[in-house]
């Protein structure tokens, strides 16, 4: 019976972690296909489309009774908090990601975007009142040794430097999404649903309006049309859902160190597939950058699963 119960709790971790295993490839592959896209649409029309697809996936879920009385019973305050994140996390930095995507290489995205959890603990500090611990300190500045190695020396050759400038931009605009996202959250008010919906339709029209305004109508072959068609449906709508479903399971310094593999998966997939070519240098100094990012966000991670504990036991 007791070695039962052991192989039962085994497989009830293995799954999730596996499932979450899956996630971060579909993400990781994200940056593979939007480089290929871009190669016959422009970024802004690009990212525009593939969130307002996902939003239309969303579409048929929410036309439940409860999420329309929801929607329906929202506060004028809480549209423009919903907005106002749609703006800065879809808008803003998915716009920022697509076109740092057409100036830089894969890698050098993805590692600038890990810049995030460390800018949100910042950010906590003078926002929320959320103090970094010992240990975030040290991922910290292990991430900033890892990020140095990665650059130096310094390289602005062609649209790097614009890339980059881009990038630092995104990565602010993600972490302020994020700070606005857990006060949303927080609140427990809204359900992810609604917030998701809400946010992502607002976010991904003005980020397609852009795209038609800054680089015209986009013409969408076969190729381009299943690139947008994957990224939307499984890429995003349903590896968010996914993803979400494992937080149920994992703990705190299971996701993070998942979630970590990203940026050697990309790397990865990015040579292979794309040609291009990691260093030794480059390749010990995201070792380094990842193991810092895990570090930064396990107390992050601990006290929001400790909030929504303590709010199921009220």
């Amino acid at each position: 019976m007791i070695k039962y119960r052991e192989s039962l709790n085994i497989n009830n971790r293995v799954i999730p972690i596996l499932q979450a295993l899956l996630v971060t490839f579909l993400w990781s592959t994200s940056f593979i296909i939007i480089k290929w896209g871009l190669v016959e649409i422009g970024p802004i029309n690009y990212a525009g489309l593939r969130y307002f697809i996902a939003f239309l996936c969303f579409v048929p879920f929410i036309f439940k009774k409860k999420y329309i009385v929801e929607i329906k019973q929202l506060k004028s305050y809480q549209i423009k908090k919903l907005i106002l994140l749609g703006l800065i996390f879809y808008t803003i930095t998915q716009g920022a990601q697509f076109l740092g995507l057409s100036m830089l290489s894969s890698v050098t995205v993805s590692l600038m975007l890990n810049f995030t959890p460390l800018v949100v603990a910042v950010m906590g500090m003078f926002l929320i009142n959320e103090k970094l611990s010992a240990l975030q300190w040290i991922g910290s500045i292990i991430f900033i040794m890892g990020i140095l190695t990665y650059f130096l020396p310094i390289s602005l050759a062609g649209n790097k430097g614009i890339g980059l400038v881009i990038m630092f931009v995104g990565v602010l605009a993600n972490a302020g999404a994020a700070v606005i996202g857990r006060e949303i959250n927080r609140g427990g008010s809204i359900s992810p649903l609604v917030v998701t919906f809400v946010s992502m339709g607002a976010g991904a029209i003005l980020l397609m309006i852009s795209g038609f305004v800054f680089e015209g109508f986009p013409t969408i072959n076969m190729k381009t049309g299943i690139y947008l068609l994957w990224l939307a449906v499984i890429n995003t709508a349903f590896a968010f859902t996914l993803w979400n479903l494992t937080l149920r399971s994992l703990t705190a310094v299971e996701s993070s160190i998942i979630n970590g593999t990203m940026l050697i998966q990309i790397a990865i997939l990015a040579y292979y597939f794309l040609g291009e070519e990691i260093s030794f240098q480059k390749g010990i100094a995201m070792i380094i950058a990842a193991a810092g990012v895990v570090l930064v966000q396990m107390k992050r991670r601990r006290i929001l699963k400790k909030h929504r504990k303590n709010k199921l036991l009220s």
